[in-house]
């Protein structure tokens, strides 16, 4: 039983290589469950509408964390687990460390409360492995702003929120460096998917 998750900014391109990554492990990894937050079940779906749509301006950061909370409470006991626990292989769009990036350090809540908060969410299932698509605020937004149809209600806060939520993913990493890695995003899909396969195939290696 192995679980890996992918974090990211805005404009990462961590969905294509989350999905790159599901094509080359397919026929390489017998039983693999990918999924994503928020979302993954018919109630984290319904979840997920609600708090990507553009038109809650009102929403505040409480509710959002709360929401998250329900819509991850829900896969993990639905879906994550139970494949875990039957010896597969879960790949996971975004996990707590989303919560703690932009909830935490992009709208200032309390990362104590986020954590006991998540923790009840989780049953304290915590990733194997976390790897993140390392990528300037400026750069991923620029990136985001090519494909109009995507722009969400966080791609709509100012550049200081999402520079909080870079500065926050590389401090959660050095806080706990032994379960991430970080990928450089800068560079061409197919070189940084090269590396994902790499770091990925080398860590399914010493599980099985």
């Amino acid at each position: 039983m192995t679980f890996i998750t992918f974090e990211g900014s805005e404009g990462s391109g961590k969905t294509t290589q989350v999905s790159l990554l599901l094509d080359w492990l397919r026929p390489r990894v017998e039983s693999l469950l990918h999924t994503r937050e928020p979302g993954g079940t018919a109630i984290g779906d319904r979840v997920r509408d609600i708090l990507l749509d553009r038109a809650h301006t009102e929403m505040t950061p409480a509710a959002e964390i709360l929401l998250y909370s329900a819509a991850r409470a829900q896969i993990v006991r639905q879906v994550i687990l139970p494949h875990l626990q039957a010896g597969g292989v879960v790949i996971c769009d975004r996990f707590y460390d989303s919560t703690l990036a932009y909830q935490g350090y992009g709208h200032g809540l309390a990362l104590d409360d986020l954590r006991q908060i998540t923790r009840f969410a989780t049953g304290g299932l915590v990733p194997d492995l976390t790897i993140y698509l390392d990528l300037e605020a400026e750069t991923g937004l620029r990136r985001k702003a090519h494909t109009p149809d995507e722009w969400n209600r966080f791609e709509e806060k100012d550049l200081a929120y999402h520079q909080r939520v870079v500065a926050g993913y590389r401090e959660l990493i050095a806080a706990e460096p032994e379960r991430w890695r970080v990928i450089d995003a800068n560079r061409r899909v197919e070189v940084i998917q090269a590396e994902v396969r790499e770091v990925v195939g080398r860590f399914l290696a010493t599980v099985e």
